[in-house]
Order: C-alpha cells, then sequence, then structure tokens
C-alpha cells in the first residue's frame, strides 16, 4: 500500500511530487484513492493475511539484560571476575579501564512444557512461557539510548521517522473511529528521546500516537465546563469546522490543519468513551488483584497492562505500555529485581486476561528493551556488578497472533555478546510485525523527501521461524 502524490497535484503540491507519483502502481494509485477519502482513520483490509488485527508493544526502556532474564550463561559462572578484553582492543584503551566478566546473580530454570530459560524472579512469567516465542536473534546498531529507542520504535535511529504504530494506524486505520487508532502509556518521566518515539514523523499529523498521562487525568480537558453542554459544544464544532474548511480550501496541502479538524471531532466522540474507558473501578475485584492493581510494587505497571487489554478490547489498533528503566551498569541484582517484581504479575496477567477473554489470537503483545546487555562491567565499589549496553545480543518475546509459541529461536554465543544463530537485524523483525498485522513492508510506504519511504528503510526479511 503505497501513498501516491498524483492525486494531490491539484492541492498546490510541488511539480517534482506530481510527476514521481505519475510512476505510481496501481496500488498506490488504489491507496491514494482511499487516502483522500473524508477519514483518513477509516478502517482499512489488510494487505496480506493477518494473523493478529491489534498490538500491544511493551517496551523495557534502557536495555534489560538478556543475560538475567531470559538467555542464561553458564560459561560466566567460570569466568566471573576474571579480566575481559575485547578483541582487536588497543593497549591504551586496555589500560585505561580493566573490565572483568559477571555472573549473573539471578537462577535460572526450564519452564512450561517448552523448556523455555528463565530467570526464577520471574516466578509468573513462569507460567504462561507456554504461550511465548522467545527470540535471541535480534541485533541493532547503537549503543546510545535515544538513537538505539528511536531506530526499535521507529526504524530509524537518527530520529524523525513515524513510529511502528503510526505506519499501522496509517496502513490499516482504526477499529474504533471513537478512540485514538495509536494510544502510548508512557512513564512520568519520558523515556530516552521523548515523545518522538511515538510520533508520526513525516506521515500526516492523524496517525501519530495519543499518550494517556501516567498521572492524574489521562487526556488533559477532555470534560467540558459544567456550563457548556453538548448541543453547544456540537455547535460550535461545527462553527469551527466550517471555518477551517474554507481555510484549508484557500491552503490547499496542509495535513496538520486536516489533522487538526479530525482531532476535534475525535476529541468531542472520545467525551463519551473515555471516561467509562479509563475508569478500573468497573473492572471486578479478582481482574484487578490478577494484574496487582492496588499493591506494591505492581499497581503502575498493572494498571497499564490491564489498560492495553480495555483499550485493544475496545478496537485501539496499536498500545505501547512503558516500563523502565532497565539501564542497569551496576548494581543489576537490586535494579533488575525490582523491575522485575514490579512487571512480572501484571505481564503474566494481560496474556491470561487475553487468551480467557479470546482476545489473544488476535492481539500480538511484544515485549523488549532498545538492545541488551554486555557479559562484562567495570568493577565499583566490591559487589556492584552490572553490565554495558549491548547492540549485538539481546532477548526479545511475542506471543499472540500467529507466533510460533512455545519456541525458542536463535541464539547467543558462550558469554551472551553477540548473537550467532537466526541473526537478523532490527529491520527483519519490525518486517516481521507488519506481516503478521497484515502488512507488507514493501507496500506500505509514503512519498516523502523524494522517495517513498518505509519502516525498513530500504526493505528486509520476514523471520519464518517467528511465525506459527
Amino acid at each position: 500500500m503505497s501513498s501516491s502524490s498524483s492525486h494531490r497535484r491539484q492541492s498546490g503540491l510541488p511539480r517534482r511530487d506530481f510527476l514521481y507519483g505519475l510512476g505510481a502502481s496501481l496500488g498506490s494509485v488504489a491507496f491514494s484513492s482511499m487516502m483522500a477519502a473524508e477519514n483518513p482513520l477509516a478502517s482499512k483490509t489488510a494487505a496480506v493475511p493477518a494473523k493478529a488485527k491489534n498490538c500491544i508493544f511493551l517496551m523495557m526502556s534502557g536495555g534489560p539484560s538478556h543475560i538475567d532474564t531470559f538467555d542464561p550463561k553458564p560459561k560466566l559462572n567460570e569466568l566471573h571476575l576474571q579480566e575481559f578484553t575485547r578483541q582487536g582492543e588497543s593497549k591504551s584503551a586496555m589500560e585505561s579501564g580493566k573490565r572483568y566478566y559477571v555472573q549473573s546473580p539471578f537462577d535460572f530454570i526450564k519452564a512450561g512444557e517448552s523448556g523455555a530459560d528463565i530467570a526464577t524472579n520471574w516466578e509468573n512469567l513462569a507460567g504462561v512461557v507456554d504461550k511465548i516465542c522467545f527470540y535471541r536473534g535480534c541485533q541493532v546498531d547503537s549503543v546510545n539510548h535515544p538513537t538505539a529507542m528511536y531506530q526499535m520504535n521507529t526504524g530509524n535511529r537518527f530520529g524523525g521517522d513515524p513510529a511502528i504504530g503510526s505506519w499501522v494506524t496509517y496502513g490499516l486505520g482504526s477499529i474504533n473511529q471513537d478512540l485514538p487508532g495509536f494510544v502510548v502509556l508512557p512513564d512520568v518521566a519520558h523515556p530516552q528521546g521523548g515523545a518522538a518515539n511515538w510520533g508520526n514523523g513525516f506521515l500526516p499529523a492523524h496517525y501519530q500516537g495519543t499518550p494517556l498521562r501516567p498521572k492524574g487525568a489521562p487526556i488533559l480537558d477532555l470534560k467540558p465546563r459544567s456550563e457548556f453542554d453538548r448541543d453547544h459544544q456540537r455547535k460550535n464544532l461545527d462553527l469551527l469546522s466550517e471555518l477551517n474548511r474554507t481555510h484549508a480550501e484557500q491552503h490547499p496541502g496542509h495535513d496538520e490543519l486536516s489533522a487538526r479538524m479530525s482531532a476535534y471531532e475525535l476529541a468531542f466522540r472520545m467525551q463519551t468513551q473515555v471516561p467509562d474507558l479509563v475508569d478500573l473501578g468497573r473492572e471486578e475485584q479478582h481482574i484487578l488483584d490478577l494484574y496487582g492493581v492496588g499493591s506494591a510494587p505492581t499497581d503502575v505497571f498493572g494498571r497499564k497492562c490491564l489498560m492495553a487489554r480495555r483499550l485493544v478490547e475496545k478496537g485501539v489498533r496499536f498500545v505501547q505500555a512503558y516500563a523502565g528503566t532497565w539501564d542497569s551498569h551496576d548494581y543489576i541484582a537490586r535494579a533488575h529485581g525490582n523491575l522485575v517484581e514490579q512487571v512480572d504479575r501484571p505481564i503474566a496477567a494481560l496474556l491470561l486476561d487475553l487468551e480467557q477473554r479470546g482476545l489473544l489470537d488476535d492481539t500480538l503483545v511484544v515485549w523488549c528493551g532498545e538492545f541488551g546487555r554486555s557479559p562484562d562491567n567495570g568493577i565499583r565499589g566490591g559487589t556492584a556488578y552490572g553490565r554495558d549496553h549491548n547492540p549485538k545480543a539481546m532477548t526479545i518475546w511475542m506471543a499472540g497472533g500467529g507466533v510460533n509459541a512455545g519456541h525458542t529461536v536463535g541464539a547467543t554465543d558462550e558469554t551472551g555478546s553477540e548473537a550467532v544463530d537466526c541473526v537478523h537485524h532490527v529491520r527483519d523483525m519490525h518486517v516481521t510485525l507488519l506481516q503478521l498485522l497484515g502488512l507488507d513492508d514493501n507496500q506500505l510506504t509514503y512519498f516523502h523527501g523524494g522517495r517513498y519511504k518505509q519502516l525498513s528503510q530500504f526493505g528486509g526479511t520476514v523471520i519464518e521461524e517467528l511465525l506459527a
């Protein structure tokens, strides 16, 4: 599904855009006419057979350690505190600061009928591992948090490109026209790189993520002032729409105005749905208990996971929930231990709840960070062992719609330094995610900056081993 600019020639777009558009495929022309429709978020037909219709993306920002969660390395027990040097590292670099191998502070078990490797502090997730496909072969390009976050979330480590959720809603539209198609559940402090992690980039503004505030009112000013009833609001919006439409006719080709007009209408419709949707008090007590809502330390992420289920249940296409930060350069036993305690129960509850409601088959659940961790670190303060950033090895797992559940795919070397089996760049992970949702990365393009752009940047390969 490509977006052509030929249909917008009369809207004042540059001549070069028009000429490029003339060469568009029939698929491009067809999609262009769809995009020209009054509602750009109208639900669209999948380009390829879809295994899932929506996605919940659990983002563990900061880089969780694969070695201390789902990829045990017994070799590190032998090498613990032995000096570590990277192959080809200069003498001056070695002398500037010695580094040492660090064993995991966590024990591991083989859980479920699949015998999946999992650290013992994942007590709840261990009970649902047979629903999960663990992938150990993914690699990224950057060791810096902001650029790695951008690459994981948008495909481009330099920022400015559309987020995955934006691409998905661009390609498939929104299931529920009274709610945003792409919703984000951030932490109080935004992740490194900020809101650009869920921005629309060069796509029209309709496709940007809508963040729900983690504290206070999820959306500011959603409830109208008491002196304005809905009839009054409707008349105001009708007048505003008429004025904006006149302005748009005089200044064609401005997506921002069209998006703002749509946003006003969506906000009006959301007033009837969102208050009930975000009221977790409507859930039965056993469901709140399942997610750990109301209990420390699971309350915060439990609310996000429960909210994610409620959102996809109501037809939101893509939900991203953040939990962090996992950037454990020291005291990894304490840091990762505390974080696992916060997310383990809610994540397991999410998978169980989705399955019990018949939603798991249609919902793709993804768990990842922006990169993995190294098997070594400098030793600071005796037992303050931690790990550095590692773009060459990480664990990502998926559950739900169409994934190869109950399997572990790929492998890292004996110390967890680098992926060595079923190795794929993150672009292939993105292509696979789109495929599961019924989208072809090579067709899901948008003309910008003189060329057609896509999530993978320049194409990728579906990781067939991850598919059921």
